[in-house]
């Protein structure tokens, strides 16, 4: 850790404790608010503040969670890239619903997000995928995502044919690569509070609008 990201982790611990979330925060719209919070953890000295908690079930109801990268969110949901072959997002072709978990410790800030399953659609990914750097591309490609690996040098043996395939061109998107988004119908801010009685806000999609109430601690 740099010693400038130290120090924006000193200045931001504990924000929030003694205020607490506002009166006003229920007449905010949760993407704005969630926007407002991201930004303060982006600039708080967090390493990945954009790292957060996916939770997806089975049919049957077996839950699994793994941390994954939010790489966008609007009035729309909150956007996510992987492998379609992965198990989550096997999970989540057979059970289109998930929730999200955002936490900032230094903070002290949580948000649950809960909602419904879309997937992105290939212009969609193509533009984020885009974006990565080259090395990220051909992982992406030699990667049989949560599938058996005999050993880390069979890994490397495909990034290697990867790289050659693609020597001199650009690394296209896979077909078997992309993103989900989480259409929200809940979002809860959590705010720690001194003596164990934090805020929780929640914010209830209904139609096109939003209802709020709060939780006890």
């Amino acid at each position: 850790m740099s010693f400038i990201a130290a120090l924006r982790i000193l200045r931001t611990l504990g924000r929030g404790t003694v205020k607490g979330l506002p009166e006003a925060a229920a007449d905010r719209d949760p993407i704005d608010l969630f926007d407002e919070w991201f930004q303060v953890a982006c600039d708080s000295g967090l390493y990945l503040p954009e790292a957060v908690t996916l939770a997806t079930a089975t049919p049957g109801g077996k839950p699994s969670a793994r941390m994954v990268l939010l790489k966008g969110f609007d009035e729309t949901g909150f956007t996510f890239y992987t492998n379609y072959g992965s198990r989550k997002a096997s999970e989540l072709a057979a059970n289109p619903r998930a929730a999200l978990v955002a936490y900032w410790g230094v903070l002290l800030r949580q948000v649950r997000i809960e909602g419904s399953i879309k997937r992105c659609t290939h212009e969609e990914s193509a533009a984020y995928f885009a974006t990565r750097s080259r090395g990220s591309k051909i992982g992406a490609w030699a990667s049989r995502q949560s599938a058996t690996l005999k050993d880390r040098e069979s890994l490397l043996s495909k990034v290697t044919e990867i790289t050659a395939r693609f020597d001199g061109t650009d690394v296209p998107l896979p077909d078997f690569w992309g993103g989900f988004t989480l259409v929200p119908e809940s979002i809860e801010f959590w705010q720690c509070r001194a003596n164990r009685l934090h805020d929780r806000l929640v914010f209830t999609r209904n139609g096109d609008a939003w209802t709020t109430r709060l939780l006890f601690p």
